[in-house]
């Protein structure tokens, strides 16, 4: 059992406040069985992404890229939330208000029972068409490939994209979330791709604490109140005891 060394002003904080968010990354997932996109086993290291996740990828050859987020969906699926999902959704049930901003597309926070879930770069379990705006979400991989909307478009992942636009509501629900925040955990995120990682610094420019975790340092690390650098698995749970 894994025992921290947090500042009592942190504990304080933590224990009265009200508002909390929580910014996940591809890391909380990886202690899930589930690639990162940048580490060492990243999947953009195996693939070439021009092909796979980008609109042009999409429009040249649609089968392509729904065989490759078919097994992606099959990988997805034979993995479960792992401890630090499950301490989200039992911290999301302590706090009065509590988000989870997520970058992560698979779906883990609200299978361990999370509710207020912003999910910032989309979720490969939904489809959509951009032709009449269907979405439609999925309780198994998708088999038709490529599936096809009722107006006879070719529906597309209702993921974010490389050179996409972030989805405007997700992103100001997420802003607004951090601006109001008065602890936000950051987690498993190597705090490089915007907007998600300016949600830290909203946090901390409107007076909040952030509280990092993290295998390693990132450029979080340099104005957060305290880092911890470890597997989020074994943090996370030991973090909620210090708390309660």
């Amino acid at each position: 059992m894994q025992r921290l060394e947090i500042p009592e002003r942190i504990l304080r904080r933590l224990r009265s406040a009200k508002q909390v968010s929580v910014l996940t990354g591809a890391g909380v997932s990886a202690e899930s069985g589930i690639p990162t996109f940048r580490g060492a086993d990243g999947i953009w290291e195996k693939y070439d992404y021009r092909k796979l996740a980008t609109p042009q990828g999409f429009e040249d050859d649609p089968r392509l890229v729904w065989e490759w987020y078919r097994l992606r969906q099959i990988e997805i699926g034979k993995a479960r939330p792992n401890r630090a999902h499950e301490v989200i959704a039992e911290m999301e049930r302590h706090y009065p208000s509590f988000s989870v901003l997520t970058q992560n597309i698979d779906g883990m926070h609200r299978r361990a029972g999370s509710r207020n879930v912003v999910e910032l770069h989309g979720n490969i379990w939904r489809m959509r068409c951009d032709r009449d705006h269907t979405v439609i979400d999925l309780d198994a991989p998708v088999k038709d490939i490529p599936p096809l909307c009722q107006c006879g478009s070719i529906m597309r992942p209702d993921v974010v994209w490389f050179g996409e636009q972030m989805p405007l509501r997700e992103t100001e629900e997420a802003s607004r979330a951090a601006r109001e925040s008065e602890v936000i955990l950051v987690v498993g995120t190597s705090a490089v791709v915007y907007p998600a990682a300016a949600l830290p610094i909203l946090t901390r420019n409107s007076g909040g604490s952030v509280i990092e975790i993290n295998l390693e340092p990132t450029d979080i690390t340099s104005y957060a109140d305290l880092s911890l650098f470890g597997l989020a698995g074994e943090i996370m749970p030991a973090l909620w005891r210090s708390i309660r």
